[in-house]
């Protein structure tokens, strides 16, 4: 009874905290108003990146160059979630051709590799640190192939920007600083990390001026050598020697025949709106697999933030990660079945095993027929607007810097499976199952939200929160993004562990504790905090007043802004 006592007393200072915003709207959550502008907008996790790429728009650039620039800052402001040793995804909207375009620009694996390494060593599972989980990082060449087929700027200018502040330093926000203390603690005796992010011997506090000249030094070189300067020249080398040193297996040979991928979105109809996602090897088609779920019940009328609607979200999101769990990998491996995957009947099919007040144990995946990150999204005067997506996979990746290249190469290879006869099991030179996912939603062909939410396996649930915040619930970008959020954990996974106990529903502050009881009546574990529930930016174009709508997320340290 005391127990009781005390978390209900926790909750209801935790809401009063949340809904103590003097805002005016009826939805008390609500941090600040949307930010709206003409011309063009930029919305990233940090503020400075965000004026970055307003500066390339004001200075005659499009959306992809502005893209770019700011992803090359945030590398530098933010390396505990992305940086040009990690992967990138994209999806554009270009005006010339009025169609959205896909890029996949993850990595592979080294070629040297094989999975026997692991059964020789009894590895049950790939290690997240060191060079083992190093695959080829994918950032470079995708900011090339955004940029040989929509960018306009002079590409010394689009990343002189970063240079300058990498060299001249700038001041570390708060989200940053704490999470620069965490990976310090764990990544500070690998070779060449103290000199690169610990230069006082201690992490960089908040308000301190941190600088990097070895990034600026590498930048200079990717600006005037392009692409092959990374992949071919004496920055690869630099990779590779380092690597080896470590124990790895990269090459030369893995570095120059990389090559990113473009490809066409994929998309579901959710109530009158197209949402667009990527195919694997990433995860985003969950997303569309949830959405297509929840489209069979009347989600307005259960209302934001029921037992109702979070229980049919939480068993729609177990449907979908089951199938994630068995099916989401490299297509260049295997024969993914992704149209019957996203179809409206087979989710008629899945939905027939949700009970509507019973929380399932355990699913099984469908038998078919046939966490740190970066989010940014820019629109531009021209029409154009960019969804990107980057990341090193774990805060700062594998822990392994080259040397003096003053970046961290990602330990994306550790969401490989070692379980033989699965789709997503580890091969040489094969791209791993990817977490980080940009979205897209259109009407009527034209664009109407470019948006994301970073944060590993709660990117799709993210996703599908914001689309049904907005369609069905009727928020604003801001409402969407600020209201609580919900994630299940615990789902089967492609590195293969498996849900048998239903896993655990986390709720943010926010919800009462009539719904948390009711949850649990119904057989859900439920917790209450803050933490791992991503990290938000959207643009919102609309087409009747010809402005652009932008929002930013008050979890992290970032800004919409436009002008």
């Amino acid at each position: 009874m005391l127990k009781h006592f005390k978390l209900t007393i926790l909750i209801i200072l935790c809401n009063a905290i949340v809904f103590g915003q003097n805002r005016p709207t009826d939805r008390m959550f609500v941090t600040r108003s949307e930010i709206v502008a003409q011309h063009g907008m930029a919305a990233t996790s940090h503020p400075l990146a965000t004026q970055i790429a307003l500066d390339i728009l004001k200075s005659g650039g499009n959306a992809i160059d502005a893209a770019i620039a700011a992803n090359a800052a945030l590398g530098l402001m933010e390396p505990t979630g992305c940086g040009i040793g990690g992967d990138l995804f994209a999806i554009v909207w270009d005006t010339k051709t009025e169609r959205l375009h896909g890029l996949n620009a993850s990595g592979r694996s080294p070629k040297l590799l094989t999975i026997d390494y692991f059964k020789e060593r009894g590895l049950k599972s790939i290690p997240p640190l060191g060079p083992i989980p190093v695959t080829v990082p994918g950032c470079v060449d995708g900011w090339f192939e955004l940029y040989n087929r929509f960018g306009s700027l002079d590409f010394n200018t689009i990343l002189q920007p970063a240079i300058d502040y990498a060299n001249n330093g700038f001041p570390v926000t708060e989200i940053i600083a704490n999470y620069f203390e965490e990976d310090c603690k764990d990544l500070g005796h690998f070779p060449g990390f103290k000199e690169t992010y610990m230069p006082d011997g201690k992490p960089p506090a908040k308000g301190e001026i941190f600088r990097n000249p070895r990034l600026a030094n590498t930048y200079k070189k990717i600006a005037n050598g392009g692409r092959d300067a990374f992949y071919r020249g004496s920055i690869a080398k630099t990779m590779v020697d380092f690597l080896a040193k470590q124990g790895g297996f990269l090459s030369l040979d893995d570095f120059s025949s990389h090559r990113s991928e473009w490809i066409r979105p994929v998309t579901t109809n959710y109530r009158g709106y197209d949402v667009w996602e990527l195919p694997p090897n990433g995860q985003g088609i969950a997303a569309l697999q949830i959405l297509n779920v929840l489209e069979n019940y009347d989600i307005a009328n259960l209302g934001s933030g029921s037992a109702e609607y979070i229980h049919t979200f939480v068993e729609a999101k177990k449907l979908a990660y089951e199938d994630r769990a068995k099916y989401y990998s490299d297509m260049d491996f295997n024969d993914i079945p992704v149209k019957e995957l996203i179809s409206k009947s087979y989710a008629q099919h899945r939905k027939q095993l949700i009970k509507p007040t019973h929380a399932g144990k355990s699913y099984p995946a469908g038998k078919l027929m046939h966490g740190e990150t970066i989010y940014l999204t820019v629109a531009d005067k021209y029409g154009n607007m960019i969804s990107l997506i980057q990341s090193n996979y774990r805060g700062m990746g594998s822990g392994m810097i080259p040397t003096n290249l003053g970046f961290v190469l990602q330990d994306r290879g550790e969401l490989f499976s070692l379980k033989e006869g699965h789709l997503n099991v580890y091969q040489p030179g094969k791209r791993p199952f990817h977490t980080i996912i940009p979205a897209f939603v259109t009407k009527d062909g034209e664009p109407f939200m470019s948006f994301g939410v970073m944060g590993g396996a709660m990117q799709p649930q993210g996703h599908v929160q914001i689309i049904v915040n907005i369609i069905d619930f009727g928020m604003n970008l801001q409402e969407a993004g600020d209201a609580p959020r919900i994630r299940h954990s615990g789902s089967s996974q492609p590195t293969d562990e498996i849900m048998n106990n239903g896993g655990v529903v986390n709720l943010e502050y926010g919800f009462n504790e009539e719904i948390i009881h009711k949850l649990k009546t119904w057989g859900h574990q439920v917790q209450v905090g803050t933490g791992g529930y991503g990290g938000y930016q959207a643009i919102k174009w609309d087409s009747e007043n010809k402005v652009y709508y932008g929002a930013s997320e008050y979890r992290k340290d970032g800004q919409a802004a436009g002008y």
